[in-house]
């Protein structure tokens, strides 16, 4: 039942500008480098021994502000699909369980955001290469710049599923995502127990998977929690 769920979700969101915003993003964190090094690599080049962790700590520093947005946009836009059209009651008054429509809602969202981060991957990838870079490619910190950051925003999406699905006002769900947006940008000051801080990969012991951690198991929470919200709420 989940897949035909899973089936019906990513045939509602064709069309609806998803996809271009999932290559979008990552295109545009590439694309930025591709601005700071075409203006001037020279300088860029002789600030680290290290070239390729230089810049992926560059590419890195636009990935928290990228992520957090990616989710407002997307959360809002998948829930005003059901809200424009008034399907939110004809869908639950179907056989289906409200946790696996929840389910699928999520699954949706989290596979653009994974998509994300692949494309992510591969774009700074073919740059770092494009750039000619001295030393070997690092494999490893190019998966952990790309991944660790999605992992660690599991609960900023789980949180604005939540608000977006439960929300008939989307001003709302907008109104927290932008508010998370300026506390991204803001990371570097926030306390590491604020979940808008972890995509940063920042924190006072300085071990990123610190972040990761605590992004899946606070985020399971949260989804768990905003899952049980939504079956109990009346459906209007």
């Amino acid at each position: 039942m989940i897949g035909k769920l899973l089936f019906a979700d990513f045939l509602k969101i064709k069309r609806k500008g998803f996809w271009f915003l999932t290559f979008l993003g990552p295109l545009g964190v590439v694309a930025l480098q591709m601005v700071n090094y075409g203006v001037r690599k020279d300088y860029l080049l002789q600030q680290s021994e290290d070239q390729w962790g230089y810049y992926l700590l560059n590419v890195n520093s636009f990935i928290p502000l990228a992520i957090v947005l990616g989710i407002v946009i997307l959360t809002s836009f998948i829930a005003s699909i059901e809200n424009e059209t008034n399907a939110w009651k004809q869908l639950i008054s179907l056989p289906l369980s409200k946790m696996s429509v929840y389910l699928s809602k999520f699954t949706v969202l989290a596979c653009l955001l994974f998509l994300s981060s692949v494309l992510l991957m591969l774009f700074s990838l073919a740059y770092g290469i494009s750039l000619n870079l001295e030393g070997a490619i690092p494999y490893a910190e190019l998966i952990k710049h790309s991944f660790y950051p999605y992992f660690a925003a599991l609960p900023i999406l789980a949180l604005q599923t939540w608000i977006s699905i439960v929300s008939q006002n989307q001003a709302i769900p907008i109104t927290t995502g932008v508010l998370g947006v300026i506390f991204a940008y803001s990371a570097f000051i926030l306390p590491d127990w604020m979940i808008w801080k972890w995509p940063s990969l920042m924190n006072e012991w300085n071990e990123p998977i610190i972040n990761v951690m605590l992004g899946l198991g606070v985020g399971i929470v949260l989804y768990i929690v905003g899952m049980v919200d939504f079956t109990r709420r009346d459906v209007k």
